[in-house]
């Protein structure tokens, strides 16, 4: 027998990763200007449901940022296991860059809404994975030995703001990562 408040606690939980799901599309798309009306409408919930999971708009953009990051960190520890870390690392650096235009708007959502920076905290432990996918890549001859993990997310940085800028499938772009990777590789 099944107790009477569990149905509603598995609803809970698939509106909260619905509500998510749709506030990632949403605030990526349209950054400070989307609205939690628009994210209520899009996941089929009322406004209040979007308001009971996530008492204001940075508490939601919070949520989404350290989901984002969460799930780019697993996916940089999934490549720790490649056979070839170099490949790895280069492609995860693209994968970041192509991300990026994305997690810029949701950030710059979330500072417009007030939010105080905390969601960017979760941001170290993508940084951590980022490190080890490099150490890995040097150990393996495929990234010079002189480049540290500050100089490398630097490089993505600039890269990810720039692809921002002028899209990730630009063809400048392209070459500008190749003239980055082609800095990167050992001499």
């Amino acid at each position: 027998m099944s107790t009477p408040g569990m149905p509603r606690r598995v609803d809970a939980r698939a509106n909260r990763g619905r509500i998510l799901d749709v506030a990632e599309e949403v605030f990526g798309a349209g950054g400070e200007s989307a609205s939690t009306e628009e994210v209520a409408r899009l996941a089929g919930v009322g406004i209040a449901t979007v308001f009971r999971h996530f008492p204001t708009k940075a508490a939601l953009l919070q949520a989404v940022l350290v989901r984002r990051f969460e799930r780019l960190r697993e996916q940089a520890e999934a490549l720790l296991d490649n056979e070839e870390p170099g490949s790895a690392f280069y492609a995860f650096f693209r994968h970041l860059v192509a991300d990026a235009a994305t997690k810029i708007a949701i950030g710059e959502a979330l500072l417009d809404a007030g939010g105080d920076g905390e969601a960017f905290q979760a941001s170290n432990g993508l940084r951590r994975a980022v490190g080890a996918l490099l150490e890995r890549a040097q150990r393996a001859g495929a990234v010079r030995e002189d480049v540290e993990l500050p100089e490398v997310y630097a490089l993505l940085v600039g890269m990810s703001r720039a692809a921002a800028h002028i899209g990730p499938d630009d063809e400048v772009t392209v070459r500008a990562l190749a003239i980055v990777f082609d800095g990167l590789a050992p001499r």
